[in-house]
């Protein structure tokens, strides 16, 4: 008898590794992926608690589901990731038609709560951090999925701290996957077909620093980058205090690894970066800045920006637009500050009005909209490098890909060139992607 599940992801790549190995898994035990929870004999929420107010949205988009849920008891629904290990088993009580609650370190163990539940053993919770032998044991591993790019998981969990985040309170302490087991799936991947790979973690800089006796991140880096085969390499998330000048130099020595790096700021205030506990000044971050670019001079930053921070003053605000004006970012991903219970943030007295901090957040919108138009439309007439992932969603014949400052590039084109690298001349600019002309090889 065919079983069909529905898979619904919500915030980080790394949540995204999460579900590609749910659906590698959930296919082991006799599940296929259907596009909508109407089919579905299983339906899952892979969550993040990033932001504010994550629990309610979550507790909301369950909602959804209690309609077919009294249509079709048998139906399993289950809630992961990171609102799952905060929540526990509070969200069974809240949730009297849920299934199955599995925190971050227990996605291994889904089989065996979903054939559990088929059984009728129904109102499962399994949380709670693994210790760090059995958490290396249980690293996210390759999946067949036929893709040209993909992310490798060299790390998890954080040991940073920042004031305002919960993230090492859902994913644990920083743990450093061995090298040899990264290159080797790396190695795989490309042999499967995979022509660019991201390695991922919370704070990829410092993989390794806590694991005796294996290398650094700039070492793997090298290791990753000599894989026959590997077209591109990026990675991501880097944090600005520890990104090494070792690190910086590979963006001028490896060819393949791209002109793009995510370089999270929150805030351009030295005060207001000392209460986040970031570990780096602004004239620190400024410095790294400016390596990269001699480094690389055609590399294109993006970064993460905190507006509202408890006790964020108008000079407070103007130092992150000046510093922003500044650097140049290509992209910016910018946040209101959302207040997150348990975490040292969460206890300052904050004053700002909520109408202040949506005029600064607006204002910061301005001046980064202004910068990103100003930096793709230099683009225009340009010929770039684009790795081609596959069918645009804008149809008609088009493929898609991206530049090596990750941006997407639609143009006219054959399924043959799905995998390769093709020169296109960019001939309109839009907000969040190009329109190109594929140029005679």
């Amino acid at each position: 008898m065919e079983k069909y599940f529905y898979l619904e992801t919500f915030g980080c790549q790394m949540n995204v590794v999460d579900s590609e190995r749910i659906v590698t898994m959930l296919g082991e035990i006799g599940y296929q992926q259907v596009a909508t929870a109407d089919s579905a004999d299983l339906v899952l929420l892979n969550t993040c608690s990033v932001r504010d107010k994550a629990e309610r949205k979550v507790y909301g988009h369950l909602g959804r589901f209690k309609p077919i849920k009294d249509a079709r008891p048998e139906l399993i629904i289950g809630v992961g990731g990171c609102v799952a290990e905060q929540e526990g088993e509070k969200m069974l009580k809240e949730v009297p038609y849920l299934d199955l609650v599995f925190g971050t370190h227990n996605v291994h163990r889904l089989p065996e709560l979903v054939q559990q539940a088929e059984q009728g053993n129904r109102r499962l919770s399994v949380t709670g951090f693994l210790d760090q032998e059995t958490r290396l044991n249980l690293f996210p591993q390759r999946s067949d999925l036929d893709t040209v790019t993909r992310f490798v998981t060299i790390m998890q969990g954080c040991d940073n701290f920042c004031t305002y985040c919960i993230v090492p309170h859902v994913r644990g302490r920083e743990i450093s996957r061995p090298s040899a087991e990264v290159i080797a799936e790396v190695e795989a991947l490309v042999a499967q077909g995979v022509r660019e790979v991201t390695l991922l973690g919370q704070n990829v800089n410092s993989y390794g620093d806590k694991s005796s006796g294996e290398i650094g991140f700039p070492e793997l880096v090298r290791k990753v980058a000599a894989v026959e085969g590997l077209l591109r390499l990026r990675f991501t998330t880097s944090h600005p205090k520890d990104l090494s000048d070792e690190l910086i130099a590979c963006f001028g020595d490896l060819d393949n690894l791209c002109h793009q790096l995510h370089l999270p700021v929150q805030c351009g205030s030295n005060e207001i970066l000392e209460q986040m506990n970031r570990g780096y000044s602004r004239e620190d971050y400024l410095l790294t800045v400016q390596k990269l670019k001699t480094a690389c001079p055609d590399i294109r930053l993006s970064t993460d920006i905190i507006v509202g921070f408890p006790g964020e003053t108008e000079e407070n605000f103007q130092q992150t637009l000046d510093l922003v004006a500044e650097v140049g970012y290509a992209d910016a991903f910018t946040f209101l500050y959302s207040k997150r219970t348990g975490t040292p943030a969460a206890e300052i007295v904050d004053k700002t009005g909520a109408r202040i901090k949506q005029q600064r957040f607006e204002r910061l919108l301005e001046l980064q909209h202004s910068t990103s138009r100003n930096i793709w439309e230099s683009d225009l007439g340009e010929c770039f490098q684009v790795l081609v992932e596959g069918a645009s969603k804008q149809g008609e014949g088009q493929m898609f890909g991206r530049t090596t400052a990750n941006r997407i590039v639609n143009f006219a084109g054959a399924a043959d060139l799905i995998g390769t690298m093709v020169d296109v001349k960019i001939t309109q600019v839009y907000r969040n992607s190009n329109l190109g002309e594929l140029q005679n090889s």
